[in-house]
């Protein structure tokens, strides 16, 4: 195959040539009984005389010398096929006047069957040879496997398998839960049974590893497919979505742990990539709590989109110097600012503002933790809405075009002090609209994997052999990846004229211990008994469901399907300011009753516990 490979070309023609003599000798032949007479030698050379260089000037034309026979497919055959029908028809129209009907018209489609006949099976042949000295030889260092799903992507990964020696893979065949596909034989592995009978088919052929290829699959249906897993005690691994997939590497490279994430079933982006590089290659972006969570991710998308720098603000300094250090790695060509400050500091940020000259700004900063933030309300109401305030004004002096703060959905009625700060400082964006700028909010829920969320947390608890601690049974969020959050964001920031708020589609809300339950299922073990659950009760400030709209508001479909816009009456900014002067004097004077007071006042649908204002520390 080596050789092949190196004289490709040469032999390529040859063995057209060689498809062109046969075909023409074996038409001849069979018209005539397999006995060629003497009187049919000078109409054959004739014949060869025009179909070796019409045919292979065609079979140039159509590309097939460019179209390797190690990889040939059914679109190559019937391009192959095509090349032969136009090059026998232009042969017909050049042989019928020069032969004088010499040449018996049964060998014309003789000719070309047997043209196409033996040009698809050297190709073939070839592609066999090929993946024969490619299969890796399966030895006892192999793991028997079964795929489940015995669709497009469980064959792919077959192929793939079967081809690629670097992976050690016994597969001894598929399971899956259409009925109709018991039985069926693909690419040589066949269809053992469904989910049901995975007990049985593990015991019966030993099966060492489960490799799940279904990445249509819902949340319920990964979570069915963990679960029998599970419960015969079989390891199990999964294959990314098709949308996800890196072309050179195939699936057999990109097979990975099940994680949380495939359990929610969540579709991929569609990201408007001309639309959000308009927006920001070329140009100065800062980013406000860089190196949280959220923050960080939003650094890392926006540097694929080439901006001429990204300034870093943030408070914490050892994240923030980590974050300099993966950026300085993974985008050597992005400049990339560090910048510590506090968001709640109106010189230092001007200073920032100043000395950068951002054009497009991402707000991410903010305390977030909803049970700390209520008996810190002072230092809640400081940051989230002070802090938002003031990066929104200092955008505004030194011009900054485009602003886009990131919400939660705890600020839809909230019921604690972070939810009622967040909304109070999507008010201040509504409010404080530059001349001629776009300064949007962006709402959506939880994100998994962030700083303090109940992921980590949960994974902690399991790993210390449990218990794991939900709330309360019907506790219920919406969730989405960090990546998918911050991509939306991105899109949401293209839209729009200014004030807007956008609310991004979070699917369907998921039950925490539903959750807990699933992530002990990714450890190999079982809930409530390898890992027990426990209900600790609900905490200040928490709701049994997060919201991502109020009925007051009304939900406005956009061009893109997982972003929409509510729109709810904004206040005046000198009636919003007032309101503010009123919580800097409840936060100067630490009065924490006046602030829940006040609070009330400037968020309305705030119905928080009053009553936690005796429990705040003077001191905050």
């Amino acid at each position: 195959m080596k050789i092949l490979r190196r004289s490709r070309p040469r032999f390529v023609f040859a063995t057209e040539t060689a498809a062109i003599l046969c075909s023409a000798l074996l038409a001849y032949l069979l018209r005539f009984d397999l006995s060629l007479p003497g009187y049919e030698a000078r109409p054959l050379l004739l014949c060869l005389a025009v179909w070796i260089p019409v045919k292979l000037t065609f079979f140039k034309l159509f590309g097939l010398d460019q179209r390797w026979a190690r990889y040939v497919s059914f679109p190559d055959l019937v391009r192959l096929a095509c090349s032969n029908l136009t090059a026998s028809f232009v042969s017909l129209l050049i042989l019928v006047p020069a032969g004088h009907n010499e040449v018996p018209r049964s060998v014309y489609p003789l000719d070309l069957i047997l043209c196409v006949l033996l040009a698809v099976s050297s190709r073939v042949a070839i592609r066999l040879v090929s993946e024969s000295s490619r299969a890796p030889k399966t030895g006892t260092a192999a793991k028997r496997t079964v795929i489940y799903g015995a669709g497009t992507a469980g064959a792919s990964l077959l192929r793939d398998l079967q081809h690629d020696p670097a992976v050690k893979y016994d597969v001894r065949g598929f399971v899956d839960d259409n009925p109709q596909k018991r039985g069926l034989v693909l690419q040589g592995a066949k269809v053992l049974g469904s989910g049901d009978d995975l007990e049985a088919i593990a015991v019966k052929h030993n099966v060492e590893l489960v490799l799940i290829a279904i990445p249509s699959a819902t949340g319920a249906q990964m979570k069915q497919i963990l679960e029998r897993c599970t419960a015969i005690g079989v390891p199990y691994k999964t294959v990314p979505a098709l949308a996800e997939i890196i072309e050179e590497g195939g699936l057999a490279r990109q097979i990975r742990d099940v994680a949380v994430e495939d359990l929610l079933g969540r579709t991929p982006v569609n990201l408007e990539h001309d639309r959000i590089s308009a927006r920001l290659e070329g140009r100065i972006i800062l980013v406000t709590g860089a190196a949280g969570s959220i923050g960080s991710e939003i650094c890392r998308q926006i540097a694929r989109f080439r901006p001429a720098a990204i300034v870093g603000l943030e408070i914490a300094e050892s994240p923030l110097f980590n974050l300099g250090l993966e950026m300085a790695r993974d985008f050597p060509g992005i400049v990339f600012h560090q910048e510590i400050g506090d968001i709640r500091n109106k010189a230092r940020l001007q200073e920032i503002f100043d000395r950068h000259r951002p054009s497009v700004v991402y707000h991410a900063a903010a305390y977030k933790h909803v049970p700390l933030m209520e008996s810190h309300i002072f230092e809640a109401v400081e940051n989230n809405v002070f802090g938002t305030s003031n990066v929104v004004e200092a955008a505004g002096i030194c011009g900054v075009s485009e602003l886009v703060m990131i919400s939660s959905d705890k600020a839809v009625r909230p019921a604690s002090v972070m939810g009622a700060t967040k909304r109070l400082a999507e008010l201040v964006v509504r409010s404080l609209q530059p001349e001629g700028g776009r300064y949007v909010s962006v709402r959506f829920g939880n994100v998994l994997g962030s700083n303090g969320s109940v992921v980590p947390i949960f994974k902690e608890q399991i790993a210390r052999g449990g218990p794991v601690t939900v709330t309360h049974p019907d506790m219920r969020r919406f969730f989405m990846t960090i990546p998918e959050a911050c991509q939306l964001v991105l899109q949401a920031s293209t839209m729009g004229k200014g004030s807007e708020v956008f609310v991004l589609d979070m699917g369907e809300p998921v039950r925490i211990v539903d959750l807990a339950r699933n992530l002990i299922l990714l450890s190999g073990l079982r809930p409530d008994h390898d890992i027990r659950i426990e209900f600790t009760g609900r905490r200040p400030g928490e709701k049994l469901f997060e919201e991502l709209n109020e009925r007051a508001e009304g939900l406005v479909p956009t061009h893109h399907e997982k972003i929409h816009i509510f729109e709810g009456a904004a206040i005046p900014w000198m009636e919003l300011d007032c309101r503010l002067k009123h919580l800097r004097d409840c936060c100067t004077s630490r009065d924490a009753a006046g602030l829940f007071c006040r609070l009330s006042e400037a968020v309305p649908e705030y119905s928080g516990d009053r009553a936690l204002a005796d429990e705040v520390p003077a001191a905050g």
